[in-house]
């Protein structure tokens, strides 16, 4: 997130300065696609490299130091660095989105949603999609899910508005005392200010997320939103303002199609009874 900050920061003084892309490589005998990939936020950038840009830039001090402070920071290890092969590399830049995320969307239809899984349907789950991975890696993925699940009490953390399909609570994950505490957990979740669930109930019938489940991410106003899919061999993020819109759409319909809230809430309690039967 920083590194994509710091991208938005240095490709809006070249626009405000009038310069091209090509302009500015040739001041500083780079290749162009250099300078591209560091304001797309594709490649890393050397603070030496800020600095040479923000010369070119001629930026005051202030606003120099401001830049030079945050170039340092988008090379820092975050904390998730320290789980290495046991997190797949596409999803490390999702954690490094959620965890500067101001508002987020999610649309479920299989499982509860990661940010508010119970520890052991986290382990129920990946140990029935990750079915030849060792117990450390297993573990290491528990540890890593359970840490990003303070983001819900932090100081600052975001709005989150859930839609699940009625399927994802009805699932039995893990036996009926792991799926009972999930929907336990998920009632108890809802309490939270920020936090807001819907069902999105089979009588509904057909729905243009029918294609499956994503994340729309939303940060600071100066900061182009995100919708994060992720499939079987990998993820795919999404930044074109039209693709970002299609499913704000898509999330809009949703929500208007599910039950309330407290219909949602009287939904989930009833299967939790069921589960005791």
């Amino acid at each position: 997130m920083r590194r994509r900050q710091l991208a938005g920061a240095l490709r809006e003084l070249r626009e405000e300065r009038e310069l091209s892309i090509e302009q500015v490589a040739d001041q500083l005998d780079w290749h162009p696609t250099k300078l591209s990939r560091f304001e797309t936020a594709r490649r890393a950038i050397q603070p030496s490299d800020v600095r040479a840009l923000l010369d070119v830039y001629q930026v005051d001090q202030a606003d120099r130091d401001a830049l030079l402070v945050l170039a340092r920071e988008a090379r820092q290890r975050d904390w998730w660095q320290a789980y290495g092969q046991a997190i797949p590399e596409g999803f490390k830049v999702y954690l490094g989105l959620e965890a500067a995320v101001s508002s987020l969307y999610i649309y479920e239809s299989e499982f509860i949603p990661g940010l508010v899984q119970t520890e052991d349907y986290i382990r129920a789950v990946h140990r029935a999609t990750l079915v030849d991975a060792p117990d450390r890696d297993i573990e290491q993925r528990v540890t890593v899910r359970l840490t990003r699940q303070k983001l819900l009490t932090s100081k600052e953390a975001p709005k989150l508005w859930l839609v699940v399909n009625e399927a994802v609570i009805r699932r039995v994950v893990g036996g009926p005392d792991v799926m009972r505490a999930q929907l336990e957990r998920l009632l108890e979740v809802t309490r939270l200010p920020n936090v807001t669930l819907q069902v999105l109930p089979f009588a509904a019938g057909a729905h243009p997320a029918m294609d499956g489940a994503f994340h729309m991410l939303r940060f600071e106003p100066t900061d182009p939103s995100v919708v994060y899919i992720e499939y079987h061999a990998g993820t795919l993020y999404l930044e074109k303002a039209q693709e970002v819109e299609q499913y704000a759409q898509k999330f809009d319909h949703l929500r208007a199609t599910a039950l309330s809230v407290g219909d949602s809430r009287a939904l989930i309690e009833q299967v939790a009874r069921d589960l005791h039967q």
